[in-house]
């Protein structure tokens, strides 16, 4: 498509001489919004995959893919059984049953609202974001009747350790003549964990499956089974197998995508605009792209005469040009990609470097939930946003080469 010629008079349009500085300034400005442009969008798409993927990671990580409950408030009986048939499901990992409920927690004279879950000290055990973050204490203390686990948040704020003790108080109590008495139980700190979801380790603790029973006063039933499968992106699919094979059950199944769908769809809808938005820098440096190639056309406007009376046609003279400016907008997509890809590798350490030398936190997991700055690079992401730069920025040579191209030589040489 572009002969010998048209590459060797681009390239010296793009070596600029003396006196032609000017146009080759825009011309670098021009390439370098582009860089920062992709770069950009690259890191900020990237930050927020990374974000989700990993929010949901930890959220489903703790809760469960889908959960099944009683459709009434009588908790689910013979759950040892139904929690097998449910393992029988393809697609199923695990089924753990659950006593869950709110309380009130206090302890060295702090008090905080929190969620306190029972579960089978084995199947604790088996969940990663517990058992593989303990901090401090073990899980093989995890058993009778005053045992409990709490999250490092919780921990700290409170000022307990292992073997400290933590008071749980019930809203429902036992009724009496003279109103309801809450249930005050208190517990010893067996173990710390850190989920590293600043809302869970806050907010959760663990009893031993009985000892939930005995203080929620639900004997020899549970309030839910929370169920893992294997591709948690398909667990709709499970979740029908689920309901066929417990038609005859009064149950409930509820999936991530049901109790989370308001919080991913507003993740994702951000995620959207954010792209929309940044986009708009590449439309910029484009448009820088456009001003620094009219100038260079106002500028050779006598060469491009020239040329046209020694034989170059019209195709040639804007084929020189697209090639001016699709070098520009190339180089600059190239540019930008590699940043971009290189600061999405090393983000965590950029951050930690910058947060040692200011002093200041920059990712505080207190408002962003998490404890760390994830980011995913996406092949498809970066794909779409390289394609997208390389398009715009080929668009927005199409003009000024196009009116090189209509230049009349007699018109250019009349005052000359």
């Amino acid at each position: 498509m572009f002969g010998p010629f048209e590459r060797a008079v681009a390239g010296r349009y793009l070596r600029a001489r003396r006196g032609e500085r000017f146009v080759s300034v825009i011309a670098i400005f021009s390439l370098v919004g582009i860089a920062l442009g992709v770069a950009t969008l690259i890191i900020v798409m990237s930050v927020m995959s990374g974000f989700k993927d990993d929010l949901l990671s930890r959220i489903l990580g703790l809760n469960g893919h889908l959960g099944v409950y009683s459709a009434n408030s009588a908790g689910i009986g013979q759950f040892d059984e139904l929690a097998a048939r449910i393992r029988r499901v393809p697609g199923v990992t695990s089924a753990v049953p659950v006593v869950e409920g709110q309380v009130l927690l206090t302890g060295r004279s702090q008090n905080s609202g929190g969620i306190v879950r029972g579960i089978a000290p084995a199947d604790l055990r088996s969940l990663p974001s517990i058992a593989g973050n303990i901090r401090s204490g073990s899980l093989d203390d995890f058993q009778g009747d005053d045992a409990i686990a709490i999250g490092l948040t919780l921990a700290d704020r409170f000022g307990l350790d292992v073997g400290s003790k933590i008071t749980l108080v019930s809203p429902d109590g036992a009724v009496t003549a003279f109103g309801t008495v809450p249930r005050v139980r208190a517990y010893r700190v067996v173990a710390i964990f850190q989920a590293g979801m600043n809302e869970y380790d806050s907010t959760f603790t663990f009893l031993p499956l009985q000892a939930a029973q005995i203080y929620f006063q639900k004997p020899g039933t549970v309030t839910q089974i929370e169920v893992m499968v294997r591709d948690p992106q398909h667990v709709s699919v499970v979740s029908r197998a689920i309901r066929d094979a417990l038609r005859e059950q009064p149950v409930r199944v509820i999936d991530w995508t049901q109790s989370n769908d308001s919080f991913f769809a507003a993740v994702q809808v951000e995620q959207n605009v954010m792209f929309l938005i940044l986009t708009l820098i590449i439309v910029v440096a484009a448009f820088n792209v456009v001003s620094s190639l009219i100038m260079m056309v106002k500028d050779k406007t006598r060469d491009i005469a020239v040329l046209r009376t020694l034989g170059a046609g019209r195709g040639a003279i804007m084929r020189i040009f697209l090639m001016c400016g699709a070098s520009v907008g190339v180089t600059g997509t190239m540019l930008g990609t590699v940043l971009g890809v290189v600061f999405c590798l090393n983000i965590e350490r950029l951050r930690l470097a910058l947060q040692s030398l200011t002093g200041t936190t920059l990712f505080d997991p207190t408002v962003y939930y998490l404890e760390h700055l994830p980011a995913k690079l996406d092949a498809m992401t970066v794909t779409q946003v390289v394609l997208m730069a390389l398009a715009l920025s080929l668009l927005a040579t199409l003009y000024p080469s196009w009116r090189a191209a209509k230049t009349d030589p007699v018109e250019a040489l009349r005052h000359e």
